[in-house]
């Protein structure tokens, strides 16, 4: 009996040393796989901050050295525009000014300002260090009227005047204090669009309207057609789908479809120089019509040698063309 009760003791001393002795392994195999993922982080991370810390130390070089450098000042701003807005207006539409920094402008949010207005079409900005910052516009034309009424403050109702461009961009009136133009001339009349109302319109954006568009075409297809320099434009109405109807200063009423317009534009030629042969003048001719077109005259009386010269809208000419200041 006492020999079987110090042999069961003598075995759990035996059986707590292997114990001890597996928990010491299972320490070690843990220790070995912590300091192995430890090292697969830092070996997968380190590439990373080596390159996080080579670009800060770029940026902070670049900062101190290229876009806080007064060596590259910007101090020659030449403006070039194609139209009438004066250079000194389109700098400050720019928001750039002598002594900005060349490299540190962008120059995608300096092309963005100016293109914001609807007057402007294309902006181009050129760096050329050290010193000078160049700005190319391109100038939208307007070609046409919208005279609308609006609710006045004080509760009474004035007249509003849009402008068009040959794109269908809606602008406002560029403020006379503006443009290189002399102030004390008035400018010629543009012709006026009937037809829209105010929801059509928004400001900054191109009208979308089927029949306007077409009468944008048909004002920049006259000055290239047979009818230029014989009658003036007066209105285009462009309230009946499908159709645009040009009424002319002579009283003239012309109506278009919305394709073809320069084949339509001969035709009037063909119908106005039938009209000198027979004294008379057109009162109205639906073009819209491809055969037989309905023709309405006038008969006046001798016809004048010299027709009429039209009243000229405002146009870029030589003298103002790329005006670099």
């Amino acid at each position: 009996m006492w020999l079987f009760k110090t042999e069961r003791k003598r075995n759990r001393r035996l059986g707590r040393d292997h114990v001890l002795d597996v928990k010491l392994r299972n320490d070690q195999v843990r220790a070995n796989r912590i300091r192995f993922a430890r090292n697969l982080f830092l070996i997968c991370i380190a590439p990373f901050l080596g390159l996080y810390l080579l670009w800060r130390t770029g940026e902070l070089m670049l900062g101190r050295f290229v876009y806080t450098n007064p060596d590259f000042a910007v101090e020659y701003f030449p403006v070039q525009t194609d139209g009438v807005i004066a250079p000194e207006q389109l700098r400050r539409w720019s928001g750039v000014k002598l002594g900005d920094n060349v490299f540190a402008l962008d120059t995608a949010v300096v092309k963005h300002r100016l293109e914001a207005f609807p007057v402007v079409k294309t902006v181009s900005v050129e760096r050329t260090p050290p010193h000078t910052l160049k700005i190319v516009v391109t100038e939208r034309d307007p070609i046409a009227q919208v005279n609308v009424m609006r609710t006045d403050l004080p509760g009474g109702v004035a007249m509003g005047v849009y402008q068009l461009a040959a794109d269908g961009m809606v602008m406002p009136p560029l403020d006379p204090r503006f443009s290189i133009l002399p102030t004390g001339r008035p400018a010629p009349p543009l012709p006026v669009v009937t037809g829209l109302n105010v929801s059509q319109l928004q400001m900054g954006r191109p009208v979308d309207l089927p029949q306007a568009q077409a009468a944008l075409q048909l004002l920049t297809a006259f000055d290239h057609s047979p009818m230029a320099g014989l009658v003036d434009i007066a209105r285009l109405d462009v309230s009946a789908p499908g159709v645009v109807v040009l009424i002319t200063r002579q009283g003239s009423a012309i109506t278009f479809g919305l394709d073809n317009l320069d084949g339509q534009l001969r035709r009037w030629r063909g119908i106005y120089d039938l009209g000198l042969k027979r004294s008379a003048t057109i009162a109205t001719a639906d073009l819209a019509v491809e055969n037989n077109v309905p023709v309405r005259w006038a008969v006046t009386g001798p016809v004048p040698d010299q027709p009429p010269k039209p009243a000229v809208r405002p146009a870029r000419n030589n003298n103002i063309r790329r005006r670099n200041v």
